[in-house]
């Protein structure tokens, strides 16, 4: 069962959810707005292994906006730290921002219930398209879980900021051959 609107905003205000700033200006039917921050992250290497930590550039977005090249990847995040331990949340992008020819989520768009910070955005640009720190790039939904929950304790929670993969310290490296 998806969560209305109003629903969200009384679960925020009981703190079953956790938007922080949160701003009721975001609400949508179904869904709360994610806004862009400032800093995007890009993977300096042209292959990524996932055995070994990637390295990174970060870059700011400037006030007057960043244009991001058609066919190029980054990783965003929300200026909104989010999450819930009564809830499971997804992220979807925006109709608006999709029509533009952003996906904001790739193929991650679960997000376990318990984790809690900033959602990292990854973003893939078909068409050259300008973004700005603040803007409304993605929204997120929030479910009613069946069953007994366990609350997410992994690598990622209370990320701040965009979070590059840590695919690299996942335990399962260590039984394959190398």
């Amino acid at each position: 069962m998806i969560l209305s609107g109003h629903e969200i905003q009384r679960q925020v205000e009981s703190a079953a959810i956790t938007v922080t700033p949160f701003d009721s200006a975001l609400i949508n039917p179904n869904s709360i707005d994610l806004t862009l921050d400032d800093t995007l992250l890009r993977y300096r290497d042209t292959v990524i292994d996932p055995r070994v930590e990637p390295e990174v550039v970060e870059e700011r977005i400037p006030a007057d906006g960043l244009v991001l090249e058609p066919m190029s990847f980054c990783l965003g995040s929300s200026r909104e730290i989010v999450g819930s331990t009564e809830y499971v949340p997804m992220v979807h992008a925006k109709s608006s921002t999709a029509r533009a020819g952003l996906f904001v989520h790739v193929t991650a768009d679960l997000i376990d219930i318990g984790s809690i910070g900033t959602i990292t955005f990854q973003l893939f640009s078909t068409l050259a398209l300008r973004v700005y720190p603040g803007m409304r790039i993605g929204q997120m939904t929030f479910w009613k879980p069946q069953g007994e929950i366990t609350l997410y304790s992994g690598k990622y929670q209370g990320s701040k900021g965009p979070r590059k993969s840590e695919i690299f310290r996942d335990p399962h490296w260590e039984t394959l051959a190398r």
